[in-house]
């Protein structure tokens, strides 16, 4: 039997709440993309995650909270977490924090820290609050596919796994969080870039913020999701240029498909021939990133391409990914 998708009314609201009260599982939006939500305080219902979406035990999950009493109740905070939480919460900044023991391990696949965000969809928001629950909660997709960014990505992707999808439209960003460590508030480490960029938080913080030292992501080494060396990926191949030229298109055949970041002026009425932004705007093509991908996937192409984006605003968030999705390292 395939999951019900609600409507954001308050009373599916309140009985979204009354199933995580009671260990269940809800789909739900973000700004960023949908998670699969869990009371992050139960471990039986956290299990009930991993399970659904098959995803290992090694790969923690981001915990969201809708104020910081909640926030106190999970992880020790320090002045660099003020500071961060004053400029972009709620938002798309996830932080890891020293965890406090009401966390249980599985969320934190047994490490002594915690992701936490604080999200600014509405829907979401009003669901922590009915609630009264921190809710942990990765993307609700199974695990290593390319994230969902509406309520039909999820069904199509869980929607016989789980029970209950909260449609809130699609992510206004569509990009997963921008991620730093700052268990040492004075040498904050980006672990996964976002729309927030490293310069947002320099310019908050008044300390450079690093990104983590290259090297093959292991399980012992991944305090937050995100950082494997291959994930959020179509099953056709992936293959990515730094610039797709019309001649690179005409020697393929039209049996591959083309995901260009702006829509190029050689494209004609080239049917294989796609872009994320039709003006090369950062932010629109963040957000349609993950859309493309899965359009691409699901039409039956023999190999997908995917051209690189500008390293500026969104651009550096957007190659992550799609290095990602191509299983090659950043």
């Amino acid at each position: 039997m395939s999951a019900t998708i609600y409507r954001g009314t308050l009373a599916n609201l309140r009985r979204l709440a009354r199933v995580l009260r009671e260990g269940g599982l809800v789909a739900v939006p973000t700004e960023t993309v949908y998670g699969l939500a869990a009371n992050a305080l139960d471990a039986k219902a956290c299990r009930r995650i991993f399970r659904a979406k098959r995803r290992p035990a090694h790969d923690p999950l981001i915990v969201h909270v809708a104020d910081r009493r909640t926030l106190e109740r999970i992880a020790e905070t320090n002045p660099a977490v003020t500071k961060l939480a004053r400029a972009f919460w709620p938002g798309p900044l996830t932080l890891v924090l020293p965890r406090r023991p009401a966390v249980p391990a599985v969320v934190t696949a047994g490490l002594p820290s915690v992701a936490v965000r604080m999200p600014a969809h509405p829907l979401l928001r009003r669901l922590l609050r009915l609630s009264g629950l921190p809710l942990a909660a990765p993307s609700a997709n199974p695990f290593g596919y390319v994230s969902p960014t509406t309520a039909a990505h999820v069904q199509e992707g869980l929607g016989r796994r789980i029970q209950h999808i909260l449609d809130g439209g699609p992510c206004r960003l569509g990009l997963e969080s921008t991620i730093v460590d700052l268990r040492d508030p004075l040498r904050p480490v980006l672990l996964r870039p976002g729309v927030i960029t490293v310069a947002d938080l320099t310019r908050v913080l008044g300390v450079p913020v690093r990104p983590v030292a290259p090297g093959r992501s292991t399980p012992s080494s991944m305090l937050a999701p995100g950082m494997l060396d291959r994930h959020y990926s179509p099953r056709r191949p992936l293959v990515l240029h730094r610039h797709i030229t019309a001649t690179m298109v005409g020697r393929a055949g039209t049996t591959e498909a083309w995901l260009c970041f702006r829509r190029p002026s050689w494209a004609g009425l080239r049917k294989n021939v796609f872009w994320l932004s039709a003006r090369g705007e950062p932010r629109e093509a963040a957000r349609r990133l993950f859309a493309q991908l899965r359009r691409l996937d699901r039409d039956g192409w023999r190999r997908l391409h995917a051209e690189l984006a500008p390293p500026t605003g969104s651009g550096p968030a957007i190659n992550d990914r799609l290095r990602r999705a191509a299983g090659q390292r950043a």
